[in-house]
């Protein structure tokens, strides 16, 4: 029954992962279509954003009163709505109203489904997990793609993902049973969710190392999106390479975090979580490294592979060891203050390096993300030393 549940939780983890990269996809048809500017994508981001912070710092209370199987069936179901109102809108202001609910659901069943894996499965999971989003966030564009080159709009893209949100919505909901099935392993943890009194946000950031972790994930979660939504424009201003070469560099970020997490799995099984962060911040220094080296084409290919692999351990098995470092008590509200604090990172990080880009170059594309590498690893051992002399 146990390893059923870790089949379900796989499928919720994919379709986390199905509608984030959708509107990227789908917005260069859209946005002609609501006779709006190509900037106006950003606005929905935000308020997905806000929302994806909002519910992430409910999702402690949410969680200990209706546990996370319910938590995850409805939010779920959130998100599988609001995809069917973007498959129906046909104005700019009715996304940016679908966009709250999608952007609250989205934040509650991250941080509960992640506080629960932490809590009852092994770190080779959390990584596993995490792979199965890159799985489904790379399966969103290329369901969109078929819609359009169908020659269907871009609604149809949408409602095809909806109607996937909903099937699962309806298993999940069947599977309730399953989460009262608590199995015990290397990584379990006794008290799961339901007991204990929620933890407000005052009371998390009071928690020694709470503050150090949270600017942690905001590091990580910055230097990832800048990395995704910048790399292109990079190597096209800098290196020299044309758009469609440079996009199938990029990609290649994205292809090194799935890969890694996959990897990453198996290295946990020799590697503890600390372990594997401190590895992953190395692989990204190697990968910005030769992102600074003028070795040409090679050594920006190369750069972004490791840069990639390197963020792969890192969001993962910050998770993984939040009920060992902070107990497992306090683990669901220390985990939705780290989501809110990553989202954060998401929202604010990679319009400042476009502001940056566009008042100085986008040649400082590097040491930004080296700067926020240095900050990202000073706070986590900074971290360790408060909660665990860990050194």
């Amino acid at each position: 029954m146990f390893q059923l549940l870790l089949i379900m939780i796989y499928l919720a983890f994919i379709s986390l992962g199905l509608p984030d990269s959708l509107l990227g996809s789908a917005w260069p048809s859209m946005y002609r279509e609501f006779s709006v500017p190509v900037s106006y994508a950003g606005g929905i981001s935000m308020i997905i954003a806000v929302g994806t912070i909002v519910s992430s710092l409910q999702s402690d209370r949410l969680t200990k009163r209706f546990g996370t199987g319910k938590v995850t069936a409805v939010s779920v179901l959130m998100t599988a709505a609001a995809l069917f109102g973007f498959s129906v809108s046909h104005s700019y202001a009715a996304l940016c109203l679908w966009a709250v609910p999608y952007g609250l659901g989205a934040g509650s069943v991250d941080a509960s489904l992640n506080n629960y894996v932490a809590l009852h499965y092994a770190s080779r999971h959390m990584s596993w997990l995490h792979c199965m989003w890159g799985v489904g966030a790379s399966l969103g564009p290329y369901i969109m793609g078929y819609a359009l080159t169908g020659g269907r709009s871009w609604n149809m893209g949408y409602r095809y993902i909806a109607f996937l949100q909903i099937l699962l919505t309806a298993v999940l909901f069947l599977s309730l049973p399953l989460w009262k099935k608590q199995g015990t392993n290397d990584a379990a943890q006794s008290g799961p969710e339901s007991g204990g009194q929620s933890l407000s946000l005052r009371q998390v950031i009071k928690i020694p190392g709470a503050r150090e972790v949270m600017v942690t994930f905001f590091c990580y979660c910055a230097l990832e999106q800048t990395a995704g939504l910048w790399a292109s424009s990079y190597l096209v201003l800098c290196r020299g390479l044309s758009a469609e070469t440079a996009a199938g560099f990029a990609s290649l970020f994205f292809i090194g975090i799935t890969a890694g997490r996959a990897l990453g799995g198996f290295l946990t099984m020799k590697l503890s979580d600390t372990q594997m962060i401190r590895l992953g911040q190395g692989v990204i220094l190697l990968g910005v490294v030769l992102l600074l080296l003028p070795f040409g084409s090679a050594g920006a290919l190369a750069g972004l592979i490791f840069v990639g692999l390197g963020c792969a351990p890192i969001y993962p098995s910050v998770i993984h060891s939040t009920p060992a470092h902070f107990g497992a008590d306090k683990s669901q509200a220390m985990i939705g203050a780290q989501m809110a604090s990553a989202y954060a990172g998401t929202c604010f990080m990679p319009p400042i390096f476009g502001f940056i880009a566009n008042h100085i170059g986008v040649f400082l594309f590097p040491v930004y993300l080296f700067a926020i590498l240095v900050l990202m690893a000073v706070m986590h051992e900074w971290m360790l030393r408060k909660i665990t002399g860990d050194f």
